[in-house]
C-alpha cells in the first residue's frame, strides 16, 4: 500500500487537465463553514498543480445526500473558501448532475493555471454504488472524461476506505493516477507507525464498543509494546474479569472475546492497561450533551462501579497510571476517546491523555491521532500543533490500523 506514485512524479503536466479528488466534507451551519481543516489540508497539492500550470478540476462529496441535490450540502461555500486561500478565482460548476453539458463546457474552457470545483459528487446516487451497480461505472467514466482522460490525483484519505466512482472508478479511465500530498502523508505516518515503529510502541484505543475495535486490537497485538483501553469498551473487559460495572455500557456477548484478547496480550508480553478508577454518574443527557439536573457525579476509589451508576470517564488514578506508559513511548497511535468526551464534565481524561501525548511528542515520540473525537480532543486541549500527525480520515485510519487494504489507495500505482 505504501510507496505510491505521487504528484511530484507527474511530469510535463502544463496545459493538461488534472482531476483531483479532495475531501471537502466540511461541517456547515446555515451555509457557513465551521472548520477549514480539510480545505487547508488539500492546499499543498492544489498549489503544486497550479505552479505546474495545469488545468485543475476538483471534486469531492459533502454529507450524505444519497443522490438528492440538497442545497444545504452544496459545495458552493467551499469554492469561496478555496478562492480566498489560493488567491485565484475558483470557478464553481453548480450542476446537480455533476457531469452534465454545462460542466463539460466549463471544464473544456479551462485555461492553464485555472481551477474548477465540481458540485457534490454524492448528488449522483451512482457515486457510492461502484461495487454494487454496473451502471455506476458510467459516472466514473464521465468524471474521467472531464480531464480528457489524462491525469487523476487522489488526495482524499477520508474516503480511501470506500471504493467509489470518484476515487477508484476514475482510475480505470485515465492515463495516469497519483497520490496527493495529503494521502502520501497519511500513509507514511500510519504505515511507519505500523510497519517500522520506534519502540516502545503504544496504542491508545477508546470508544463505545469492543466490536468496533476488535480487528484493530488483534492487528496491533502483534506490533505494540502496550495498549491502553478507555471509553465504554473498557467496561466490557472489566466485567469479563468479574468487576462490577453498574449500568455502564457493556457488550455481554463479547466477554469471551475480551478474555481471549487479554490472554493474547499476556502471551505476547504486551502490557494491556485498563482504567483502575472511574468518573461515574447516575444519568447523562446524550442529546443535550450535559449532566441532567439532579444527577450524581463522583469518582470511584477502585475498579468496581456501584449499581445505579455508569462509567463516564477514566478517573485520576487511571490517568496517573497511563501517564508513565505514555511518557516512555516513542511511537504512539491514538484512536477514540477515554470517556463521554462530548459532555464537558466527562472530557477530562481524554484531554489529559491529549496533553500527555503532546508532551511525549515534544520529547521525541512520533504520534498519530485519528478518529473524530480524538482529533477534537487534541484541539480542545490546545495541543493539535504538537502532534506529529492528525489524521483527516477517521474510518480510513481505523481500517488502516486493522491492517486492511484501502481501495482508494490500492487503486493508485506504485512508484
Amino acid at each position: 500500500m505504501l510507496n505510491k506514485k505521487n504528484v511530484d512524479d507527474l511530469k510535463d503536466i502544463a496545459g493538461k487537465k488534472v482531476l483531483v479528488r479532495c475531501d471537502f466534507n466540511v461541517p456547515l451551519k446555515q451555509g457557513v463553514i465551521q472548520n477549514y481543516k480539510r480545505i487547508d489540508a488539500a492546499l499543498p497539492t492544489i498549489k503544486k498543480l497550479l505552479e505546474q500550470k495545469a488545468k485543475i478540476i476538483l471534486c469531492s462529496h459533502m454529507g450524505k445526500p444519497k443522490g438528492e441535490p440538497l442545497p444545504e450540502l452544496s459545495l458552493a461555500p467551499v469554492a469561496v473558501a478555496l478562492s480566498e486561500r489560493l488567491g485565484v478565482t475558483v470557478k464553481f460548476a453548480d450542476d446537480p448532475k455533476v457531469t452534465s453539458d454545462s460542466t463539460k463546457k466549463m471544464a473544456a474552457e479551462l485555461k492553464d493555471g485555472e481551477v474548477l470545483l465540481l458540485q457534490n459528487t454524492r448528488y449522483r446516487k451512482e457515486e457510492t454504488k461502484l461495487e454494487k451497480d454496473e451502471t455506476a461505472i458510467k459516472f466514473a467514466e464521465e468524471l474521467a472524461a472531464l480531464c480528457d482522460n489524462e491525469i487523476f490525483v487522489n488526495d482524499a484519505f477520508g474516503t480511501a476506505h470506500r471504493a467509489h466512482c470518484s476515487n477508484v472508478g476514475v482510475t480505470k479511465f485515465v492515463k495516469e493516477s497519483a497520490a496527493g500530498y495529503l494521502v502520501e502523508k497519511e500513509i507514511k505516518f500510519l504505515g511507519d507507525a505500523l510497519n517500522a515503529p520506534v519502540k516502545p510502541f503504544l496504542a491508545i484505543l477508546g470508544g463505545a464498543k469492543v466490536s468496533d475495535k476488535i480487528n484493530v486490537i488483534e492487528n496491533l497485538l502483534g506490533k505494540v509494546d502496550a495498549i491502553i483501553i478507555g471509553g465504554a469498551m473498557a467496561y466490557t473487559f472489566l466485567k469479563a474479569q468479574g468487576y462490577k460495572t453498574g449500568k455502564s455500557l457493556v457488550e455481554e456477548d463479547k466477554f469471551d472475546l475480551a478474555k481471549s484478547l487479554l490472554k493474547k496480550a499476556q502471551d505476547k508480553g504486551v502490557k494491556f492497561l485498563l482504567p483502575i478508577d472511574h468518573v461515574i454518574a447516575t444519568a447523562v443527557d446524550f442529546e443535550k450533551k450535559e449532566v441532567p439536573a439532579g444527577a450524581t457525579v463522583k469518582n470511584t476509589d477502585g475498579l468496581d462501579i456501584e449499581d445505579g451508576f455508569m462509567g463516564v470517564d477514566a478517573g485520576p488514578k487511571s490517568i496517573e497510571k497511563f501517564s508513565e506508559i505514555v511518557k516512555s513511548a516513542k511511537t504512539i497511535v491514538w484512536n477514540g476517546p477515554l470517556g463521554i468526551f462530548e459532555v464537558p464534565e466527562f472530557s477530562k481524561g481524554t484531554v489529559e491523555i491529549a496533553k500527555l501525548v503532546a508532551t511525549a511528542t515534544d520529547n521525541g515520540a512520533i504520534s498519530v491521532v485519528g478518529g473524530g473525537d480524538s482529533v477534537s480532543a487534541v484541539k480542545k486541549a490546545g495541543v493539535d500543533k504538537r502532534i506529529s500527525h492528525v489524521s483527516t480520515g477517521g474510518g480510513a485510519s481505523l481500517e488502516f490500523l486493522e491492517g486492511k487494504d484501502l481501495p482508494g489507495i490500492a487503486a493508485l500505482p506504485s512508484k
